[in-house]
């Protein structure tokens, strides 16, 4: 059976409490039971996600793949339905599935990630990140299947938590950033394309591939607008656009590759990274970043994205 990571074993607990330690006894079994079914062999260490295990395997059909099995939770439910819309076109290839149990036979990749490319020079220029993740973008914007989540449902719960976030937390957003976010979830928001976006699109969930230069993993699976994707892509890029000296011309720079590349409407970005941005300062501040969960860290970052929201706004 497979010895689940230390690490991940923790912070599954740290985060999910006793279901998670219900879940992470259980899991060697599960994964037996899957390399059983699907009859695969192990072939590697076991890898992990956030909230998910990757265990390399081997089997006669598909050579060299990974058994994906994830903690169950409302959002990892539609990930394997994205997957079989796009059949490989820009994401891997989904080989078997086991929903009752968040459990997916995938395509092998490698273990490198866009960002770390970029960190170790892989890219030519700054510009190459965001060309990549919009070209990912743009192959994976496909008629959404039915009985995915529509994100023009959220709407009214995204306005209803900005309003709240607003008069419940000490912030430094101005009124006009407000009402700019406000206002993209009212003209944005509530009128979306039912195409089927990622979700959670950033250059950790860019993959080496063998089968094409880079491939997607662990999407949302939602169907909405494909500029949506923008602002969490520009999310992720934020703190590397610090070196480029000048933060708006960097910010500017990087919607219009995006959008360019993604083939979607550069205002449209814009807007719903500002919107992001927003959502971003106020999660900060109730739940702390993955890079900082308190302490002088956590302030700068969450002033910073106070900066961010206002760069973001068109003020012509």
């Amino acid at each position: 059976m497979i010895e689940v990571p230390e690490g991940f074993a923790r912070s599954t607990i740290e985060r999910e409490g006793e279901p998670g330690a219900v879940w992470l006894s259980e899991l060697p079994r599960l994964v037996e039971e899957l390399l059983g079914r699907w009859e695969c062999v192990p072939d590697g260490e076991v890898m992990h996600g956030g909230v998910g295990v990757i265990v390399p395997v081997r089997r006669p059909a598909e050579g060299a793949a990974v058994v994906k099995v994830s903690f169950p939770h409302p959002g990892n439910v539609h990930e394997p339905d994205a997957f079989a819309a796009w059949g490989g076109r820009g994401a891997v290839l989904l080989h078997e599935r086991d929903d009752e149990h968040f459990a997916m036979l995938l395509e092998r990749v490698g273990s490198s990630t866009l960002a770390e490319a970029a960190e170790a020079a892989e890219a030519a220029e700054g510009d190459e990140v965001v060309r990549v993740a919009g070209r990912i973008s743009r192959q994976l914007a496909v008629p959404a299947p039915p009985g995915l989540p529509r994100l023009r449902e959220q709407a009214d719960a995204w306005e209803a938590q900005l309003r709240q976030d607003a008069e419940e937390l000490t912030h430094t957003l101005s009124r006009y950033a407000m009402d700019a976010a406000v206002a993209t979830v009212r003209e944005l928001g509530r009128d979306q394309p039912d195409t089927l976006i990622h979700g959670d699109l950033h250059a950790r969930n860019i993959l080496r591939a063998d089968r094409e230069p880079w491939l997607a993993v662990d999407p949302k699976g939602y169907a909405g607008d494909p500029a949506y994707d923008a602002g969490t892509l520009l999310k992720s890029q934020a703190l590397t656009l610090l070196e480029a000296g000048d933060l708006r011309k960097a910010l500017d720079r990087t919607l219009q590759v995006f959008a360019e590349a993604a083939e979607v409407d550069r205002e449209r970005a814009r807007r719903w990274a500002q919107f992001h941005a927003v959502q971003a300062a106020f999660w900060g501040r109730r739940h702390g970043f993955r890079r900082a969960r308190r302490g002088a860290r956590l302030d700068w970052l969450t002033q910073f994205a106070d900066s961010l929201t206002e760069l973001l706004v068109d003020r012509a």
